[in-house]
């Protein structure tokens, strides 16, 4: 795979949709392999605008996070260091 098709991969797993959606998730990981593929520029750019559309699909479906999600936490870290600094 190339770096698009794998980071859309990543993207897939850290938002637990494949299962979800197993359809949608591959045409996500197909289109990314279109990007990928250094040929004809009009073909990547098509594929490139529709992957982003079935992305933005596929993060409406995506489970709403946990409060154990990374993401979670780093955002409050984030915030505490903010308040510390203002009231600081």
């Amino acid at each position: 795979m190339g770096a698009v098709a794998d980071a859309i991969t990543a993207e897939l797993e850290l938002l637990r949709i494949i299962d979800r959606s197993p359809g949608l998730a591959q045409l996500a990981i197909t289109l990314a392999e279109s990007v990928d593929d250094p040929g004809n520029a009009t073909a990547q750019a098509n594929a490139a605008r529709e992957l982003r559309t079935v992305m933005a699909d596929l993060r409406k479906l995506a489970p709403v996070a946990s409060e154990d999600d990374g993401v979670i936490k780093l955002s409050k870290k984030r915030e505490e260091r903010r308040a510390r600094r203002r009231g600081a």
